[in-house]
């Protein structure tokens, strides 16, 4: 370039002006004044309070019998793994209990089992979702070790630790010599009975290793059918958790005498586990659950006392608005 065209212009790289890059749009700058926020304070307290009034109400009224059987529908003794272990044995335990309030139907018949760590990092991960509604992925079995195929080599269905640990016990509920029936029939979520459990996927070689678990399967339903594996194939984040076996469409009278026949297979005496049946009705909150009313309380309560307490200081040791000599460096320097 000839020294006759002068010199070469920088590019500039200053962004072009608008409103936007300058940050000049129209915003909601809200000053918290102190009445703006105990009139904040105050509504909240106004609102969850009684929130948690109808909450713990509603969770009130449901209707709840919980019976632990794992510790009585074993004999005294000693060796109570091999016992349940024994397939030789008779686990068949009656358990009898009384209604304490009418339960209208539907009434919903839970298991409970506290202990069981379904939240383990290699149980949840020890299962293959391909597998379960996938035809062609029969044979997809590498996240399911060492519950992925038998001995000789074939593919388990459904394989991995989630299911060979299927919940296995069983309950007939009866009232006045006359069986209740436990309807089974959409006790898990659409969800999986559609989308994720397939049609034309059927139990092969489970439960055939050489390590039995729990339940066994009909190999001649598929598994969009086996609702109880299923529910039980939904993990619990937690070691204490429910899970539905089914429901009772017919109300129970208070004082009623219910007779349960347990079958006591599942082995919870591995890990010092506990099982538990629980029968109960549910409300627009779901079941019995006080700890959602008592939060919505205990933040109304707080919202209200904060809002006192900065009333009272408001009032009788009030400061101006934006008062410049409560900046630090506004203030007189301590000479002492």
């Amino acid at each position: 370039m000839s020294s006759e065209d002068g010199p070469s212009k920088k590019v500039s790289r200053k962004p072009r002006y608008s409103r936007f890059t300058q940050q000049e749009l129209p915003a909601c700058k809200p000053i918290l004044t102190p009445a703006l926020v105990i009139g904040i304070l105050m509504c909240l307290g106004i609102i969850f309070i009684p929130i948690g009034l109808l909450a713990l109400s509603a969770s009130e009224n449901v209707v709840e019998v919980v019976d632990r059987y794992d510790d009585v529908c074993i004999p005294s003794t000693d060796q109570k793994v091999g016992f349940i272990k024994d397939p030789a044995t008779n686990k068949t335990c009656i358990r009898t209990f009384t209604i304490p309030k009418k339960m209208r139907k539907p009434v919903y018949v839970y298991y409970q089992l506290d202990n069981f760590y379904q939240n383990h990092r290699r149980y949840v991960k020890s299962r293959s979702d391909r597998q379960l509604w996938n035809p062609k992925a029969e044979s997809s079995t590498t996240p399911c070790d060492p519950e992925g195929q038998t001995g000789d080599g074939k593919p388990i269905v459904p394989c991995g630790l989630i299911a060979w640990s299927l919940f296995n016990d069983t309950y007939m509920l009866s009232k006045n010599d006359a069986a209740l029936q436990i309807n089974k029939k959409d006790i898990a979520w659409r969800s999986d009975r559609t989308h994720k459990f397939g049609s034309n996927i059927y139990p092969k070689n489970f439960q055939n290793g050489t390590l039995i678990g729990g339940g066994k399967l009909d190999e001649s339903i598929p598994l969009s059918q086996q609702e109880d594996l299923m529910v039980w194939m939904r993990t619990s984040a937690l070691p204490t958790f429910r899970k539905l076996y089914g429901r009772i469409e017919t109300d129970l009278e208070a004082n009623e005498k219910i007779t349960v026949t347990i079958q006591n297979n599942y082995n919870t005496y591995s890990f010092n586990g506990k099982k538990k049946l629980v029968i109960s009705t549910a409300t627009w909150i779901g079941g019995k659950n006080d700890f959602i009313g008592k939060m919505y309380m205990a933040v109304g309560g707080t919202s209200i006392v904060l809002g006192v307490i900065f009333s009272l200081l408001y009032v009788f040791k009030p400061r101006p608005l934006g008062d410049p000599s409560y900046l630090s460096w506004n203030k007189s320097p301590n000479l002492d």
